[in-house]
């Protein structure tokens, strides 16, 4: 699949590069998508959801009242789920959300979520760019030159660029990243993806080891 190589100004530069079948034209896999994205999501949960079990509850441990005969449930002390200010039973705990996935797994998934996104037109490529100084301005007049500006759009990379990220970081639909740092999440998420002919290597020599 061939794609035209725009620059900054959104115009032809009159070059077209190769897009990898290895990496854009494979047939997806979606079951392998949704374990990625699973455990991306599950990387984002803090995990420090925590509530007082009965032993952790300040207050006396003297037997409130008699074992039977009350009319109402058992109970002990003051620290008793069954009452109000007791603690909880089984309530949350901090634990770690994460669960492993297989190098060539997540590999995969980053292929197949690349397929999906050539399937559907929505790969601009670039050459590559910078900007003088971070300004948010610099950033919109790029997307509306490359007709992006109504899309969420990723931009990727070959490395970290401060200029380019900090004229995006204010923007709700625009978002930075480095050619590494891919992940299935964020090209899914995207509508369009903007890659830099330094990125497209980049991306070939990270998916196809």
């Amino acid at each position: 699949m061939e794609v035209s190589v725009l620059n900054i100004n959104g115009q032809e530069t009159g070059r077209k590069v190769t897009l990898n079948e290895a990496i854009f034209g494979i047939e997806p896999n979606d079951h392998v998508l949704y374990l990625d994205v699973k455990q991306y999501l599950a990387q984002q949960r803090q995990g420090t959801a925590k509530s007082k079990e009965r032993s952790e509850i300040s207050g006396s441990t003297r037997k409130l009242g008699r074992q039977k005969g009350g009319g109402g449930a058992r109970r002990g002390d003051i620290n008793s789920p069954i009452l109000v200010g007791g603690g909880r039973v089984f309530g949350p705990k901090p634990r770690n959300y994460d669960f492993k996935l297989n190098k060539k797994v997540k590999v995969l998934a980053r292929k197949s979520a690349l397929s999906y996104k050539a399937q559907e037109s929505a790969i601009v490529v670039v050459e590559d760019f910078n900007f003088e100084a971070p300004k948010t301005k610099d950033f919109v007049n790029f997307a509306k030159n490359l007709k992006v500006e109504d899309k969420k759009a990723l931009v990727v990379l070959p490395e970290v660029n401060k200029n380019v990220y900090l004229s995006a970081r204010n923007l709700k639909r625009a978002n930075v990243m480095t050619a590494s740092t891919l992940n299935s999440y964020k090209v899914l998420n995207a509508d369009v993806l903007v890659i830099t002919e330094s990125s497209l290597k980049a991306i070939d020599g990270i998916l196809t080891k």
